[in-house]
């Protein structure tokens, strides 16, 4: 396991690198083997570990959308429920 000095001189603690093991399974990552990185800095044990992980994230992103989208939704029903608001459509050009 490597390490790196992170702190100031009072303070002489070590932290693990980020690349010591797989973000997903924890598992250790060998120095002469093959590290899968994804999103800048994230590092994987394999391509199986990864495409887990980008998997999780998409899913995650879509829920994200589908909740904001819906608040949005309930935003604009409640506001076309206000009298006396009024709404103009058209096209605008501007040279």
């Amino acid at each position: 396991m490597s390490y790196y000095y992170a702190g100031c001189a009072e303070h002489h603690h070590q932290e693990p690198h980020f690349l010591d093991a797989c973000f997903l399974c924890r598992k250790p990552l060998g120095y002469n083997s093959d590290i899968f990185m994804y999103r800048g800095n994230t590092p994987f044990c394999s391509k199986e570990c990864r495409q887990e992980q980008i998997e999780i994230d998409e899913a995650k992103e879509k829920s994200w959308k589908r909740s904001s989208s819906s608040s949005i939704r309930k935003t604009e029903s409640k506001n076309s429920t206000t009298p006396n608001k009024t709404v103009r459509t058209g096209t605008v050009a501007v040279a």
